[in-house]
């Protein structure tokens, strides 16, 4: 029996466990739901308020009228006593407590629905402020949801391409040394081209003053003051 309470134990945690991870898991779900219902609930609050204070000025109309019942009547025992008719004015008088007794009742619930519509009306601001606290609330915890996602999801891409990466840089190292090769190449090309031209003894002989025909603007100068000179 023991064992079998404990085997019943560890499922019942197992469940609690289960359930506490998915309500983990829809956390912000479950608390925007949350002031959904709140909302619902203010919206029906405030039309049983309305109903409420609807009632209120119904029960003030009839104890308007109540009074205006008992001041008529009054008149009216007022003139039958003017009469003498004493029987009659007390017959009135009878009526007039009716009238009395009616508007004490609704008095009564005048005061009750009054009561009512204070305690409505402070149960609605405070469930108002709690919703507003609860919608900001909600935007944050959002907010810092979507950038904690956009963090994990970076650095899990990152781990994940880090082959890639080291990959992506040996092929821009290799595409560089190829384009130097070549490089390499085209000054070499260029260099042959121009021994097998002379072009290279040519600029050495030059270079050394030798074989040199070209005839500089100083030597021209010096001939004419020569031929001058003569």
């Amino acid at each position: 029996m023991s064992i079998l309470k404990k085997l019943f134990t560890a499922v019942r945690g197992g469940a609690r466990e289960a359930g506490e991870a998915i309500v983990d898991a829809n956390g912000i779900r479950i608390f925007e739901q949350e002031i959904a219902d709140a909302k619902n609930a203010l919206q029906k609050a405030k039309r049983n308020l309305t109903e409420v204070m609807a009632k209120e000025m119904q029960t003030t109309r009839k104890i308007s009228a109540l009074n205006d019942s008992i001041s008529e009547h009054e008149g009216y025992a007022g003139q039958a006593l003017e009469k003498g008719n004493e029987a009659l004015a007390l017959e009135i008088a009878e009526k007039i407590g009716d009238f009395e007794r009616e508007k004490a009742e609704h008095e009564e619930v005048l005061g009750g629905f009054s009561q009512h519509i204070v305690a409505l009306k402070q149960q609605i601001k405070e469930a108002e402020k709690s919703i507003k606290e609860n919608q900001r609330q909600l935007s944050m915890v959002k907010t810092t949801e979507s950038v904690q996602q956009a963090t994990m999801a970076v650095n899990s891409t990152l781990n994940t391409n880090s082959s890639a990466m080291t990959s992506a840089r040996a092929s821009l190292e290799r595409i560089k040394q190829r384009q130097q090769d070549r490089q390499d190449q085209l000054g070499a090309a260029k260099a042959l081209e121009s021994e097998t031209n002379g072009d290279g003894l040519k600029a050495k002989m030059a270079e050394a003053g030798i074989g040199g025909t070209d005839t500089n603007s100083a030597d021209i100068l010096a001939r004419i003051k020569a031929k001058k000179g003569n």
